[in-house]
């Protein structure tokens, strides 16, 4: 055999084994799990490179910064890899556009290179690649990325039918990437749609709850002039992001107005999220709020998310606020400052969106004073405060709401009623209501249960049996300005007027009406 048989048969075998390296590779990536792909790369860059006598393979994806991100790489031990991340535009303008019209790029020297390839060259002779042909990755008629393979060492050419073989080799890495991809935004839309359904599961559960809780509850109900001002100022803030504080006596309508704010807000779309403070006990009220982690107490047999999480892009009420335990409100003044907490038994921290309402009955002033509620968190709170009066300063709103009550439980009870007498509107506008809204919403649904006609009777109770000598100095004015304005005939000025009977100048008596709260019945 002569050797130029012997340097032939030798070319044959190196191309069957490189053949045979290739096909190996390629059943390899079949079907291969996505988890798996970016080793499996490497291995195959691996084998390329001791194979073919080369020193580096290098594979960088474009970021949507314009830079050159080094995903997969294998280097011969004592050579340096490419870096892990250069800005495409600056270093290899030249080569960039190339590879994004798709053509292949290949040099046995860098001096190979055109004149308006200088800038490349320049970072080339940098990062020491000496010959060098890349390909680039394309996928869904786009190119994402390029793969190179090169020498440090010496120069080498890049045959026809060598430039071919590798080319197969990076059609396979762009395919499997491509499906890598879309396996992982497969699993991210599932993923999401997956927290998209648990959040709907838990809301429904809520607004069942919700909707058990409310029992079809009357809406905010009444025309004085001290509703109509809170009625104000909850529309004015109602489209802010804005925290609210509602102040009152308990039974004055907070939660209503709560949800009067939230149905005027950007938020409205989802539902409001609510927490009562003082019905829970301090050693659940934060996995209440925050959530808790599998095993994070004794009885935490499952992860569950908790209150902030379900509001987040809502809106959430805590009523009864100064119930909060005082080791728990600097967690809460937090979450209020930056959207951010950890659920109970967790590590990882949380970001909500939320917009926070607060109420209360008791006088936070005086709880900073006594050391029972953090000073930095009442000013939080308390950037716009509603005051809501109570009932006993709006009784002109009585009968709209006795109406409204009657109207209400006569008709789920199958007994409508037809006539509220005189005596029991009057015996119902005397009384102090220490219970406000709630407490005459009571009263009328046990009058309707215990009546048996169209009229609506009061039953024997504090109502009935209230008398003028029992009220304060207040519901004593209030009660005989009413009674001298019925005698009058509502009627203010002039002979025989409700002023000349008072011994009241006109406007005296007009400002006295406001204050209380007086208003003629239709």
């Amino acid at each position: 055999m002569t050797q130029s048989e012997a340097d032939l048969r030798m070319v044959l075998e190196e191309r069957l084994h490189f053949e045979a390296l290739l096909a190996d590779i390629s059943a390899g990536f079949v079907a291969l799990p996505a988890d798996q792909v970016n080793a499996a790369i490497e291995d195959a860059q691996r084998r390329i490179v001791e194979a073919l006598a080369l020193d580096r393979s290098s594979l960088f994806q474009f970021s949507a910064e314009g830079e050159m991100v080094l995903t997969h790489s294998w280097v011969r031990p004592g050579f340096q890899p490419f870096p892990p991340r250069i800005p495409a535009r600056e270093h290899f303008p030249w080569t960039l556009g190339k590879a994004l019209n798709r053509e292949i790029i290949r040099f046995t020297s860098v001096d190979e290179l055109p004149p308006e390839a200088a800038r490349d060259v320049e970072t080339m002779r940098k990062h020491g690649p000496k010959s060098t042909v890349l390909f680039p990755l394309t996928a869904g008629g786009q190119v994402f990325a390029g793969l190179a393979f090169g020498t440090l060492r010496e120069e080498r050419g890049w045959p026809d039918d060598l430039v071919a073989r590798l080319r197969l080799v990076a059609d396979i890495f762009a395919n499997t990437l491509a499906r890598k991809r879309s396996e992982e935004s497969l699993h991210q839309a599932l993923e999401e749609v997956r927290r998209l359904k648990d959040q709907l599961q838990q809301d429904k559960v809520y607004l069942q709850a919700e909707v058990e809780a409310l029992h079809d509850h009357a809406g905010i109900t009444g025309n004085s002039p001290a509703l109509q001002q809170v009625l104000a100022e909850a529309g004015r803030v109602a489209p802010t992001d804005a925290i609210v504080l509602l102040l009152g006596e308990t039974g004055t309508g907070k939660e209503l107005l709560a949800e009067t704010i939230h149905a005027q807000s950007r938020r409205k779309a989802r539902v409001m999220i609510k927490v009562n403070c003082a019905a829970l006990s301090p050693t659940l009220i934060e996995a209440e709020l925050f959530g808790r982690e599998k095993g994070a107490y004794t009885g935490a047999l499952s992860r569950q998310a908790g209150r902030f999480e379900l509001a987040d892009g809502s809106t959430l009420f805590l009523d009864e606020v100064a119930e909060l335990p005082l080791d728990l409100q600097p967690k809460l003044l937090r979450v209020l400052q930056d959207g951010q907490f950890e659920r109970v038994g967790g590590t990882k921290t949380l970001q909500v969106d939320v917009r926070l309402l607060a109420a209360s009955n008791r006088n936070l002033t005086k709880a900073v004073a006594d050391g029972t509620f953090r000073e930095d968190l009442y000013y939080r709170l308390c950037g716009f405060p509603i005051v809501v009066s109570p009932l006993r300063e709006r009784t002109g709103d009585i009968p709209l709401l006795a109406w409204t009550f009657a109207k209400q439980f006569g008709s789920l009870l199958g007994k409508p009623i037809k006539r509220i007498p005189h005596e029991v509107m009057e015996a119902l506008q005397r009384y102090p209501w220490p219970g406000n809204v709630r407490e005459l919403r009571n009263v009328i649904e046990r009058a309707i249960i215990l009546g048996d006609s169209s009229t609506l009777r009061l039953p024997p109770g504090p109502v009935n049996e209230h008398h003028r000598d029992s009220l304060t100095l207040k519901d004593v004015e209030h009660a005989h300005i009413l009674e001298v304005l019925k005698r009058a005939q509502w009627r203010i000025r002039g002979a025989g007027g409700a002023a000349e009977i008072l011994g009241l100048k006109p406007t005296t008596l007009e400002a006295r009406i406001k204050k209380l709260g007086l208003q003629r019945p239709d």
